[in-house]
């Protein structure tokens, strides 16, 4: 049986990477796929190259938050996989207002469309960042919510109202909150990438602070494992985190990558460190593990020796991008 699957967000770095994994070879062969992006900074129809003429895959531009426009899109779709998101913390602290307004109003004006229209399950792609910061242990999908910036309390915001339109309406919602995310076709505002095309174009780094905050490292690969395990095995109101199992410092981490661009220490600027900035995230992935059968599967330095492989590859995917970075280097 056919089954149409909704994918908001779709040509962003994690949502595209879904995309081709589905549609790709060894993806279900049963699936039709309609992308809805709203093609912001982050979102590059290029990212669905691969996968462009496919006859499976049919691309609406749209923005979520336009209520007439999802309501026609997400009648005849059987379930939803939510990607769409303002994402990048640094952004959120210069200006709230579009987080507030993707990530909570759009949100809701999906769920409200899935639940007309009978689209379910509906998986809510979330991130750890929702819980805050901790100095021990890691955080359970039974933890209490403590966002600190303006971009993980507009997600945590979201993670609510979807749980809230299982409880009060029934809809079928599954709720994935992954740790730190790299891989091919990130954005470069982001950390990995950011790094790595400054110190391909011989510039220094900046790190935050003293560069000992601690992050889990996903790859983009695992995480989309992650999801369609949630969509096509999850539970009905249940919320499954999604760690690496890998934890750095950031200091380490721009270690790694000095090391795989070749260049050293004297690369690195020490800046002021953001406002908020949390300390250290850690998930307990244990749930996914023991329900669902899953865990990450890529090596860390494979990994990262991969991605930047591919950054050093596909300078014209990247040069473009650089005058939309959130903060200048």
């Amino acid at each position: 049986m056919t089954t149409r699957l909704l994918v908001t967000g779709g040509a962003g770095f994690i949502g595209s990477h879904y995309v081709r994994t589905l549609l790709g070879p060894g993806g279900p062969p049963d699936v039709l796929v309609t992308v809805l992006d709203a093609l912001t900074y982050a979102g590059n129809r290029a990212n669905l190259d691969p996968i462009r003429d496919d006859p499976r895959c049919v691309f609406v531009r749209g923005d979520i938050c336009d209520a007439p426009l999802v309501d026609r899109v997400m009648a005849g779709q059987d379930q939803v996989v939510h990607f769409a998101a303002e994402s990048h913390v640094d952004r959120s602290l210069l200006d709230a207002s579009a987080f507030v307004r993707t990530n909570v109003q759009g949100t809701q004006t999906l769920l409200d469309a899935a639940l007309r229209h009978g689209a379910a399950p509906f998986v809510q792609v979330s991130t750890d960042e929702v819980y805050g910061s901790l100095e021990h242990g890691s955080w359970s999908e039974d933890e209490p919510l403590r966002p600190n910036s303006p971009y993980s309390a507009s997600k945590a915001s979201a993670d609510l109202l979807a749980l809230a339109q299982h409880v009060s309406h029934g809809l079928d919602v599954r709720i994935t909150r992954c740790s730190n995310n790299y891989g091919p076709y990130q954005f470069p505002e982001k950390l990995i990438p950011r790094f790595v095309t400054l110190l391909m174009d011989g510039r220094k780094v900046p790190l935050y602070g003293d560069g000992l905050h601690v992050r889990d490292w996903l790859h983009v690969d695992d995480h989309v494992r992650g999801i369609e395990a949630v969509r096509t095995r999850g539970r009905a109101g249940r919320v499954y985190n999604i760690g690496g199992g890998t934890a750095l410092s950031n200091r380490e981490l721009v270690g790694l990558l000095l090391e795989a661009c070749e260049a050293g220490w004297d690369s690195v600027e020490y800046v002021e460190d953001r406002k908020g900035h949390d300390r250290r995230y850690a998930v307990d992935s244990g749930r996914i593990g023991r329900e669902l059968g899953f865990a990450p599967a890529t090596d860390l330095s494979a990994g990262l020796a991969a991605t930047v492989a591919w950054y050093r590859a596909h300078r014209s995917w990247w040069e473009p991008l650089l005058a939309h970075r959130a903060l200048p280097a």
